[in-house]
């Protein structure tokens, strides 16, 4: 009889090998870098009115970025980004009591090419965070209307009841824009505004983002 031990050793280890890739983290996935390090809030500064406290409304827990929402503000990449998939994984504190996710009025936001003046709300394209509209794109601030058209049926399709946690994606090529939420795609269209740092927004709910992460692509 033939050894098949280095058959089931190499067996093994491609096993093992495969096991271990399906279990890094996404930052280190097809050239995935993490915007969010799990840690704190380096590489990012809030924006908030005058007197604000920003420690009072963004806090990292067990590698989660936690946001109060109150008051209206943003955190703001350091760095400006053109070409890139980005993605994000979300959920929103489930209220106490809460009778149906329709009746759930959660804000939010993901702001993407930010423009000039950083103030409550920049000049920027928002790729709505608002659980009930999520993933659709829109002109914020003052920027260019642009041409965006949401899939409503997919988008509606798309959701997690409030408490789970769900993931956006945001390709961004030359000013086209488009997400997907779960995988599915919901909008997609051009804007004026083709590159900026990239803010995530305290409006109002309590919000939890963790595997914050970018591909800048060419």
């Amino acid at each position: 009889m033939k050894n098949l031990r280095p058959r089931r050793v190499a067996a093994g280890l491609s096993l093992a090998l495969a096991l271990g890739l399906a279990a890094l983290p996404a930052a280190q996935e097809k050239g995935f870098k993490a915007l969010f390090n799990g840690k704190n809030l380096k590489g990012f500064k809030p924006v908030f009115k005058d007197g604000a406290d920003p420690a009072a409304t963004w806090r990292v827990e067990k590698g989660v970025l936690v946001c109060t929402g109150k008051p209206n503000g943003y955190l703001v990449t350091e760095k400006s980004y053109k070409n890139y998939v980005l993605r994000y994984d979300w959920k929103y504190a489930r209220p106490a009591g809460l009778e149906g996710d329709d009746k759930f009025n959660g804000n939010s936001g993901c702001l993407v090419h930010i423009t000039g003046e950083h103030k409550i709300w920049p000049k920027s394209v928002e790729v709505q965070g608002a659980y009930k509209d999520h993933a659709n794109i829109f002109a914020i601030g003052g920027a260019p209307k642009g041409d965006f058209k949401k899939d409503g049926p997919a988008q509606k399709a798309a959701f997690r009841p409030v408490g789970e946690w769900n993931t956006t994606e945001v390709t961004s090529q030359d000013g086209k824009l488009t997400s997907k939420l779960n995988g599915v795609q919901v909008c997609e269209g051009r804007s004026e505004l083709k590159e900026g740092p990239i803010g995530f927004q305290s409006e109002g709910a309590e919000m939890h983002w963790r595997n914050i992460t970018i591909k800048e692509i060419k």
